[in-house]
């Protein structure tokens, strides 16, 4: 007679559990995946997923914001600012979204429920006077440059800035285009002040101030000053490729020489010594070229 095979341990079904199986060798554990083979974590997108690609405006659509600026309503910057308080309407609706776009020739485009249309562009160079503020409208009820131009049509918007004691020469204009170019730091288009200061600053201070003054925390672009007129008080020449607020008055407040009277006397290429405070003029065929070459 064959003897019985010795009992040995039993194994659990391979369709039970693994919690009803007993203990026995662990399988093989898996290769991990290389760095390439890897699946980004939820929520992640791997660095090298392609973007996608931008949808294709349709022929004739603009950006809202530049058909707005076109068209005389202000300044493209400021035409984006317009759009996100939900003041613009397309086709009867209200967007506040930037980056749409809209067909100004078939669309019907509102602001305020008010029509735009696209204007000629006009260009005029004012001289603002002291007692001004360099905006469309102000809160606070104080006397704009608009209060300056007498009839002119259209809707225009000062380009630059200028403070309510400040003067010197300043352009007005409906092209937002240009205005986006003439503001962007980028471009560094120079603006020409005369500035007149309480004592002479020291020339060691004269050179800090032009290499790149450190001013609240930030380095200003490097500028150019030099002495336009000898005195007690003098009056400084200062060339600035950009636009802080109240710069020139904070910078040299800053090093105890405070400015009592500021001028800007010429922007990018436009200078007209003989135009008084509170005059403007259209600007010439031969400057408008030299500004939009800029």
């Amino acid at each position: 007679m064959r003897k019985p095979a010795p009992k040995g341990p039993r194994t659990a079904p391979a369709t039970r559990h693994a919690a009803t199986s007993r203990p026995g060798p662990r399988p093989a554990a898996k290769p991990r995946p290389t760095q390439a083979q890897a699946k980004p974590r939820a929520g992640t997108q791997a660095k090298t997923a392609p973007r996608p690609a931008a949808r294709p405006a349709a022929q004739g659509q603009e950006r809202l914001q530049k058909i707005l600026a076109a068209a005389g309503i202000d300044s493209r910057r400021a035409c984006e600012q317009i759009i996100l308080d939900g003041r613009v309407q397309v086709n009867g609706k209200t967007v506040t979204e930037l980056g749409t776009r809209a067909d100004p020739r078939r669309d019907e485009i509102t602001v305020d429920l008010i029509p735009i249309h696209k204007e000629a562009p006009v260009y005029i160079l004012m001289n603002k006077p002291k007692g001004y503020v360099t905006t469309v409208r102000d809160d606070q009820g104080r006397p704009t440059v608009m209060a300056l131009l007498k009839g002119v049509p259209g809707r225009l918007y000062p380009v630059g800035r200028l403070d309510f004691n400040s003067e010197g020469l300043l352009l007005m204009t409906n092209d937002g285009a240009l205005a986006q170019v003439l503001m962007g730091p980028e471009h560094e288009i120079p603006k020409v002040y005369l500035v007149k200061v309480h004592r002479t600053p020291k020339p060691e201070l004269m050179k800090e101030l032009q290499e790149g003054f450190l001013l609240s925390g930030r380095r200003l672009k490097p500028c150019h000053i030099e002495v336009a007129e000898k005195g007690d008080n003098p009056w400084l020449k200062v060339t600035l490729t950009e636009g802080k607020n109240q710069q020139i008055r904070r910078m040299f407040a800053a090093v105890g020489h405070p400015v009592s009277k500021l001028r800007r006397v010429q922007f990018g290429p436009l200078a007209d010594q003989f135009l008084k405070p509170g005059a403007w003029r259209f600007l010439s065929p031969q400057e408008i070229a030299a500004i939009k070459s800029l």
